[in-house]
């Protein structure tokens, strides 16, 4: 499962990377578009992080309640994803919201 969970980190990577030097089509060999809009990309940044923060809150209630098939290592492995994918899109975030604040205090 973690190996898996790695591969699909991988891949979003190299989707991103693949979008940032404009080579839409290694970005379509990986599954994504490089039609979309930066809006979307955002919706879907915030949409993963959120399934990160649900899976980690799902395997550490399952640990609690004493389920066999779930490890510590695995529940912090979980936490420890979606504590980072938050903090990513917090400074992307942060980033963004500063480039539009020296936008609009430019002078016209």
């Amino acid at each position: 499962m973690i190996n898996n969970n790695i591969n699909q980190v991988l891949n979003q990577m190299q989707a991103i990377e693949a979008l940032a030097k404009n080579q839409p089509a290694q970005a379509q060999k990986n599954g994504t578009t490089g039609d979309s809009s930066f809006a979307d990309m955002m919706q879907k940044a915030i949409d993963q992080v959120n399934t990160n923060q649900m899976q980690a809150a799902e395997l550490g209630k399952a640990l609690e309640m004493g389920d066999p098939n779930v490890d510590l290592a695995q529940v912090m492995v979980a936490m420890q994803k979606s504590r980072v994918s938050f903090q990513a899109l917090t400074e992307v975030r942060n980033k963004l919201l500063t480039a539009y604040q020296d936008v609009m205090n430019m002078p016209v």
